[in-house]
């Protein structure tokens, strides 16, 4: 039998070597702890703004066609900076410092192949990921949804305790939809946004419960797959997949014009954490704001109704 892998030992000391030995990751996981955050109430939700100006590669991405083939895939090894170090994860994967980050342990975890950011077939992947990283919360946006990088398949993920939406989420409104004795899909109301909550005690139970979401959510013609983002995370036995169903890929706030916000929500600020990349943005933004960005991205109860329908 083949020994088993400690990838959380493994990333710990790649963390601890890449913060001590690669000057740029040193500088800002230095700035991020100095940055500024406030606090705003969304519904039940706790939203905390994060100043975070480095956020604006991903915040003012450019994500069209012609942009991503003008450009050289920043995910893939030969286009890296030769200090950026990386784990193998099960000859699938490299797990890598993220050089810009959000959370004070971030993580990108790329497949080795250039291939595009697609889920299916690939929550099994999540799922494992998230056992052998158990300190941390895997997030994915689909290619619409918020992802910097549409054309090469990754994951992130971010040390736990910082999203308040994963323990909120637990004690917010949940209407079981499908339930045995090893898993459960709910939906949750209450935090702001609509979201869907698996929590299952098995890989394949969470794994088979995410597949019948997946089928269930709509899809609009020419997209590669339904717009959601999701967040994944094991804890105590347990594994636990949020899902987040969209409508629109940006606001229509979206911008740096007067009474505009550059921002592009993904699955961190689904969790409940914005990285604010403009001053301007993070003085003026208003719980108002977030709810009104969130009821234009996210689903409404007709669309949770709808999927709900379809899974039946």
């Amino acid at each position: 039998m083949a020994e088993s892998v400690d990838y959380s030992k493994l990333v710990n000391a790649l963390i601890e070597r890449q913060l001590t030995g690669w000057d740029v990751a040193k500088k800002n996981y230095g700035a991020l702890s100095r940055c500024r955050l406030r606090s705003l109430r969304v519904g039940q939700s706790s939203i905390v703004l994060q100043f975070n100006p480095e956020r604006i590669r991903s915040s003012a991405a450019k994500v069209d066609a012609a942009s991503l083939k003008a450009r050289k895939c920043f995910l893939c090894s030969e286009n890296q900076p030769v200090e950026q170090e990386k784990i193998v994860w099960n000859g699938k994967y490299k797990i890598q410092l993220n050089p810009y980050p959000i959370f004070p342990l971030h993580l990108t975890i790329s497949e080795l192949r250039h291939t595009a950011q697609r889920i299916e077939g690939r929550m099994g992947h999540m799922l494992d990921l998230a056992h052998d990283l158990p300190d941390f919360v895997l997030f994915y946006n689909g290619p619409k949804c918020g992802a910097s990088a549409p054309d090469h398949m990754h994951f992130q993920a971010g040390n736990k305790g910082f999203m308040p939406y994963c323990d909120e989420v637990l004690g917010s409104k949940l209407s079981v939809i499908d339930n045995n004795a090893y898993g459960s899909l709910a939906l949750s109301q209450g935090l702001g946004r609509l979201s869907f909550l698996i929590t299952a005690t098995t890989a394949s139970r969470a794994q088979q419960l995410y597949d019948a979401l997946y089928r269930a959510m709509p899809t609009k013609e020419g997209d590669p797959e339904p717009m959601h983002n999701i967040l994944c995370w094991w804890q105590q036995g347990r594994y636990y997949i949020a899902v987040f169903p969209r409508r629109k890929h940006r606001p229509a706030c979206y911008g740096s014009g007067e009474g505009q916000f550059l921002l592009s929500p993904a699955s961190v600020d689904m969790g409940g954490v914005w990285a604010v990349p403009v001053e301007k943005d993070f003085n003026a933004l208003t719980a108002g704001d977030v709810q009104s960005m969130l009821d234009e991205l996210c689903m409404t109860t007709d669309d949770a109704i709808n999927i709900i329908q379809r899974l039946k």
